[in-house]
Parts: C-alpha cells; sequence; structure tokens
C-alpha cells in the first residue's frame, strides 16, 4: 500500500516539498546544536527543560487523545467513528515521532539514548516513559496498517489484532499519565507539585487532540474526495466540549488553591505566569492569550448552534488546540522552574536556532502524518468508488 504515497497531484508534492524545505533548515540548526551544545538554546542551568520538552509533553497528549475514536468504535461499537478511526490512530503514530525526536534534540548528545537500554532503571518515570512510548507507537502502527490492510482486501481484520485493540486503550491512557509523573514527583518543584497533573494532562489531552482531528477532518474534506462524516465530527465535538470544560475547570482549582492556601510556592508559579513576579513576566501575554483562547473556545463549543456550524466549529478547534499547545507546550514546563530553589528568577525564551529545530520536528511529523493519511484516503477512495 505504500506504493500509494507516491501518487499524488501537485499541491500534495508541493506541501511536501515545503516540508522538507523546514526540515532541511532545521537540520542545519540541529548539526549546529550538535557541534556548540545546548548553550545555542535557551536553556540555562536554572532552566534545564525548555521548549522542546514543552512541545513533547504536549504531543504525548495529542498522541493519547486517539483513543476517543478507539474506544467508541471497539468497545461500545459506535459506527460513526469506523471512518476516522485510521485517521486518528495515524495522527497518534505521527504525534509519537514527533514525541521521541523531541527527546532526541533535547539529549544534546543523542547518543545518551543508549544508556537507558544498557542501564535500565525500572525505579526511574523516565525509563516507563521510554517503554510506554515505544509501544504505544508500535500498537498504532501494526493496529492501523494491517486493519486499512484488510479493507483495502475486502476482508475481516486477523483475530490476533483485536487483542491489541483492547491493549492499546488503557496504555492510551499510561502515556500521558506517567509523562505526568515525571513532574508531579518531582517535590521541589511547587508549580508541578500536584495530585491532578495527571487528570490535568487527560483532561486537556482530550480536547486538544481531537480538536486537531476535526481541523484534519475539515482539510480532508475539502482536499479529497474522502467525506470523514458529519456524524463522527458531531460526536468528536461533543468531546471537545466537555475536555475543555473539565480542563478549564482543574486550572482553575489549581488558582484556588494555591491563593486560597496562599502557599508561596504554589502562588508564585501562577503570580509569573499572569500578572508576572518581582518584575519578571515574560509569560504573561501568553497566559492572557491562553485566557482569551479558552474564553472564545468554551462560549462557540457550548452553544449548539455554534459547535454544529462548520465555520464557527473549526475557530472553536483552532482556538482549543492553541490554548492548550500554550499552556501545556510552554508555560507548563517553563514555570516549573521559576523560581529556582534559592528563590530566584531565571527566565526563558527560545532562540532562533531552538524554534528552527522544533519547526523542522513539527514538519517532520506533519509530512509522516501527510503520508499516511495519503495512503488511508486512497484506500478508502478506492473502496467506495470515489
Amino acid at each position: 500500500m505504500l506504493d500509494l504515497a507516491f501518487k499524488g497531484s501537485k499541491r500534495y508534492w508541493r506541501w511536501l516539498i515545503f516540508l522538507l524545505a523546514i526540515i532541511g533548515v532545521g537540520a542545519a540548526c540541529y548539526l549546529l546544536q550538535l557541534r556548540e551544545g545546548l548553550k545555542i538554546t535557551g536553556m540555562s542551568r536554572d532552566v534545564s527543560w525548555g521548549f522542546y520538552i514543552g512541545q513533547f509533553t504536549f504531543l504525548v497528549g495529542v498522541a493519547a487523545s486517539a483513543v476517543m475514536v478507539v474506544l467508541p468504535y471497539y468497545l461500545h461499537n459506535v459506527k460513526e467513528f469506523g471512518r476516522i478511526t485510521i485517521l486518528g490512530e495515524f495522527l497518534a503514530v505521527a504525534s509519537v515521532m514527533m514525541c521521541l525526536l523531541f527527546i532526541v534534540i533535547d539529549l544534546g548528545r543523542p547518543m545518551r539514548l543508549f544508556n537507558v537500554l544498557l542501564h535500565p532503571t525500572p525505579n526511574s518515570i523516565l525509563f516507563w516513559d521510554m517503554i510506554v512510548l515505544n509501544g504505544y507507537l508500535f500498537l498504532n502502527i501494526v493496529i492501523g496498517w494491517t486493519v486499512l490492510h484488510s479493507e483495502k482486501k475486502d476482508v475481516p481484520p486477523p483475530k490476533w489484532v483485536k487483542p491489541l485493540i483492547y491493549v492499546s486503550i488503557p496504555w492510551a491512557i499510561s502515556i500521558h499519565t506517567v509523562t505526568a509523573f515525571l513532574y508531579a514527583g518531582l517535590p521541589g518543584r511547587h508549580y508541578w507539585l500536584t495530585a491532578i497533573m495527571a487528570a490535568r494532562f487527560l483532561a486537556s489531552a482530550f480536547c486538544s487532540g481531537p480538536a486537531l482531528l476535526i481541523i484534519l477532518c475539515f482539510l480532508v474534506k475539502k482536499y479529497t474526495k474522502f467525506d470523514p462524516g458529519d456524524k463522527a465530527i458531531n460526536k468528536l465535538s461533543n468531546i471537545v466540549t466537555y475536555a475543555l470544560l473539565v480542563s478549564v475547570f482543574f486550572v482553575l482549582l489549581e488558582v484556588f488553591t494555591a491563593f486560597y492556601s496562599q502557599v508561596p510556592g504554589h502562588m508564585h508559579g501562577l503570580e509569573y505566569l499572569f500578572v508576572g513576579l518581582h518584575g519578571h513576566g515574560k509569560l504573561v501575554p501568553f497566559m492572557w492569550l491562553f485566557t482569551v483562547l479558552c474564553i472564545v473556545a468554551v462560549a462557540l463549543l457550548i452553544n449548539p448552534n455554534t459547535r454544529k456550524k462548520e465555520k464557527t466549529l473549526l475557530i472553536a478547534c483552532v482556538a482549543t488546540f492553541f490554548a492548550m499547545w500554550l499552556e501545556k507546550g510552554i508555560a507548563l514546563v517553563v514555570t516549573g522552574f521559576i523560581p529556582n530553589p534559592f528563590e530566584q528568577i531565571t527566565e526563558y525564551m527560545p532562540t532562533a536556532p531552538e524554534l528552527a529545530i522544533t519547526l523542522a520536528v513539527w514538519a517532520t511529523g506533519f509530512l509522516i502524518l501527510t503520508v499516511l493519511y495519503k495512503v488511508a484516503i486512497s484506500v478508502k477512495e478506492e473502496i467506495e468508488g470515489l
């Protein structure tokens, strides 16, 4: 089936060339990083995790969100999701690939990855994060490709696929839960030290991932002959609505707990994000943009009339996706280091090479996603005689 990826329109090839150009620029910057070290980034001794790990954290959630179409379709026989389940699984594949790439570039020296295999430490959360991410990648590739191949041949999927599907559902929850434990398990970082960190991660994942999937469904509908189906999109929009409301509620819980208890360590992170702390506030504009986007998204999604209209739903999904990206992909990681244990503030902003490398990883993910979607949609069009 992979040969289908080599047949496409001029628009398809222009898009691939555009992505490859971004990857090329980012690769050049990464070679510079390999030579000079992580000093070319905005990270420092005090802020040792930055934009790379922020993107990793956000994309783990996007990958985990595939369960929002897999679970209803395979466990509850929600047939409407049958048309887009493969799109959700392939989105998970591309997202996990980006996650792994962000880990590699954040290490500085890629060969350090072998330390995890040569010197396994089961008492480390990082060890289990490696296990669940690679396992989830394997499950989605095998399940998605096998089911799609069976559809193309017009035969039932092999019986051994069903147990893998059932395993993939709790596995999806595990990848973001383990990632949350990376943060919540560090007692010296007050902003991360919360019992609902895993719940916050899952709630934000279940709105950002399906929101992106809805956007992709609209693009597929516009530029191909395959229609994902309005019923599937409507059900996904309901999931996005409830997950976004829960995610916003969890953030408000953190605000209440910090300021009602008046615990300085828990207050400082939120003060830094929304009003600045001791004259430092580089992330304040981003967090107020997050607030505005959340308000817009909630207002459009909670109203059935605007939620069911394609244009307003698209606006709501874009607002939801970028709101969660700002909160988890930028603010969450950096704020855990501010202030440091000595109550000193070292601010962080990504540098130009850092941004170029990040864009290259995103472009790599979208290149993988484009190829996988091209294969899947070509098979769907062939089946439906389009």
